[in-house]
């Protein structure tokens, strides 16, 4: 079933009612449970190694924080629903993937750069590959045809 909302005109004058589609069903539900374990995961690392030796991995702990705003920011869109949520969700996953895939040459090709590894580091190792799974299974749930 779809909830509906008020969506304000552009001359602020009252609104026609948009269905908000629910992308939380089926297996978009699991796919919302990963992303809050991946928050969860990522948040714990990267709070942690910021505040007690950030100055050994700076680079590698800042992006593992990055890693935790996006699978925050993709969770929250796919629970609100809604097209602008899909749309938002899937460039997020797209922008993921492409940052799982950058950090993941780039810690292959200079492991010196990276003397502790991050979320994303060697395309998700440490984390069984979900990093590099994840966003895929993103980008295929939500370009999915809507009914």
């Amino acid at each position: 079933m779809s909830e509906t909302r008020q969506v304000p005109e552009s001359g602020g004058e009252a609104a026609a009612a948009e269905p908000r589609r629910k992308l939380v069903t089926g297996p978009g539900t699991l796919l919302v449970w990963v992303y809050g374990v991946m928050v969860v995961g990522a948040v714990s690392r990267s709070a942690y190694q910021i505040a007690t030796e950030f100055d050994r991995a700076p680079l590698a702990y800042t992006l593992s924080a990055v890693a935790a705003v996006v699978y925050a920011f993709i969770t929250y869109t796919l629970v609100r629903g809604g097209e602008r949520a899909r749309v938002a969700a899937l460039v997020c996953c797209a922008v993921e993937l492409a940052g799982v895939v950058l950090v993941g040459v780039w810690t292959l090709a200079d492991p010196s750069a990276f003397p502790d590894s991050t979320v994303w580091s060697e395309f998700g190792r440490g984390y069984l590959f979900i990093p590099v799974i994840l966003p895929v299974t993103g980008i295929l749930w939500l370009r999915r045809p809507r009914a």
